[in-house]
């Protein structure tokens, strides 16, 4: 390896932790100011819904989820709709981390079963200019992605 491909391999990966850092810094956010949406059925209702209020759809499943053709099938569909509406996408690893993010119980009490954490939208009511640090982020690494013809940029979250 070349000094260049050493520089630019330790730029991205000091790239993709301030990404990691700005999502989690974001969804907390989100989560405060009740402008997240949780779960693949009731982001594509919104999604119908109200388009222009959504800002950002985050794609969320870990290596062995891989294989779930449904959950894919969930995945190609939402994608399409947010591509058709410039709508930011980020594909993001690390169910736990996620969990532990938005406050999910590590283990299910009784009857209440777990959110699905597989699509989150991050939403902007047109009525407010909201801006975070960590959505400035996360949509310019989503632009410089876009120039780079990756048009859904992944990232990991990683336990803490």
């Amino acid at each position: 390896m070349t000094l260049e491909e050493l520089v630019a391999c330790d730029n991205a990966a000091q790239k993709m932790q301030t990404v990691s850092a700005a999502v989690e810094e974001l969804l907390v956010a989100a989560q405060c100011q009740d402008r997240l949406t949780v779960g693949v059925y009731e982001s594509a209702k919104l999604m119908n819904v109200d388009p222009d209020s959504v800002v950002l759809c985050l794609l969320a499943i870990d290596e062995e989820e891989e294989d779930d053709i449904a959950l894919q099938i969930h995945f190609t569909l939402i994608q399409s709709f947010c591509c058709d509406n410039d709508i930011n996408i980020v594909r993001v690893s690390g169910m736990q981390r996620l969990a532990q993010l938005l406050g999910e119980p590590a283990e299910a009490q009784g009857t209440a079963e777990p959110r699905d954490l597989h699509c989150l939208l991050v939403t902007n009511p047109h009525t407010d200019a909201w801006k975070s640090h960590g959505l400035v982020e996360v949509a310019s690494y989503c632009e410089e992605s876009r120039g780079n013809n990756q048009w859904v940029p992944y990232i990991s979250l990683q336990e803490r």
